[in-house]
């Protein structure tokens, strides 16, 4: 949400990662073993993703970072190079794009208007931008809450973006949130708002013009001084219009037979959705700070935790830990980039992965659901290590 704008999978049903957690929260693949508790399952955890990064990189891709933080042990592991062709090994601190992780954070800065009072989770969404009914025509009120946990219905912009213009210029052409949203309406309503729980990054764009008309600044500046700064998160930057950062990892991808370098694409300048360019580190930092209770109240944690249709909170995911209660965190997938955040409900047990994944078409014809780079390979292969370490 991922994401980039979307990636052809996601454009389909947008979240590959929403049949994820119903696998997981159902328990169709059965109950875990009991979690090991040794010295032995340290050594494993690490040998499992060092593994499990080898493999990837033996398929094609071309980096993969991780960062893990256990129970007060950091460990960091990196592989491949920054870009393909180039002799440059990737280094764990290298930023990367994190795609829909963003969504985390911009809920962040959305529940600190809750905390002030400037906004109640009931509210409609027209009591702040009085033009959202005009504009995306809703079958009934949506509401702050519905936007934080996908349960307004409103379809995910990027299908229509990939089917209105050549996949190129879906890619590379900036495009702002009111654009987005007007491609939203092209495609009919998903479900009636607090219905039930449906992905899309329309959710976000509208939050994000939510907090730029509310605070009276870009959504960048907003973050930067709600999140990034105060925890130190010196890596970590809304996209905008300037040049890549030196050790910035390289995607790719295929457009029209040409091998197009996804790093700066414009379609992801300024999006709320998506747009957050970080490091493993800085996103381990960043719910440890969160699910510590360092950027919001306990009691606003809490709620955002909550997930009534099963899967999404506000602006997090939840999958079952097998330690107790769930994990919390966020899944990006983007062009040429894939990442998983997956933490303990108290921050104690993280593990962060993004990679490069290899150059693959973006034409919506081409989409293999089997996919070793997906998003699924990356949740079990963090989820596996932190239930090795209860």
């Amino acid at each position: 949400m991922s994401e980039y704008p979307e990636s052809p999978s996601a454009a389909r049903r947008p979240m590959i990662l929403t049949a994820i957690l119903a696998l997981v929260l159902t328990g169709c693949t059965g109950a875990p073993p009991a979690p090991e508790q040794s010295s032995a399952a340290v050594v494993r955890y690490k040998t499992d993703l060092e593994d499990f990064s080898r493999n990837l990189l033996d398929l094609g891709a071309g980096a993969v970072l991780i960062e893990a933080r256990i129970n007060g042990d950091v460990w960091s592991h990196a592989v491949g190079v920054r870009s393909v062709g180039s002799p440059d090994p990737a280094e764990v601190t290298d930023p990367t794009h994190i795609a829909s992780v963003t969504k985390s954070m911009v809920a962040v800065s959305v529940l600190k208007l809750v905390e002030e009072g400037l906004v109640q989770f009931k509210d409609p969404v027209a009591k702040h931008l009085p033009e959202f009914d005009s504009l995306v025509k809703p079958p009934g009120p949506v509401t702050v809450e519905h936007l934080l946990r996908h349960e307004s219905g409103l379809p995910s912009y990027e299908q229509a973006l990939y089917t209105s213009r050549p996949m190129r210029q879906a890619l590379t052409q900036s495009i702002s949130p009111a654009e987005g949203l007007a491609l939203a309406t092209t495609m009919p309503w998903v479900l009636a708002p607090g219905s039930g729980s449906d992905y899309s990054n329309s959710n976000h764009l509208v939050l994000g013009l939510l907090l730029e008309r509310l605070r009276g600044q870009p959504v960048a500046e907003i973050l930067r001084n709600e999140v990034f700064e105060p925890l130190g998160m010196v890596s970590t930057h809304l996209m905008s219009t300037g040049t890549v950062p030196p050790t910035m990892v390289h995607g790719h991808v295929v457009v029209d037979g040409e091998r197009l370098d996804s790093a700066y694409f414009g379609g992801m300048m300024g999006n709320a959705a998506g747009g957050v360019v970080s490091t493993v580190a800085d996103v381990n930092t960043f719910y440890a700070a969160l699910l510590g209770g360092q950027l919001l109240k306990p009691a606003t944690v809490r709620e955002m935790q909550q997930a009534p249709f099963g899967f999404f909170g506000m602006g997090l995911m939840r999958w079952v830990d097998v330690c107790g209660g769930f994990y919390y965190g966020h899944g990006g997938e983007g062009a040429g980039y894939r990442t998983m955040a997956l933490n303990s409900a108290d921050g104690a047990r993280q593990v962060t992965i993004a990679i490069t994944h290899p150059p693959e078409s973006w034409d919506p014809a081409d989409f293999d659901p089997v996919n070793p780079f997906g998003g699924e390979a990356l949740m079990r292969a963090a989820r596996t290590a932190l239930d090795l370490s209860c």
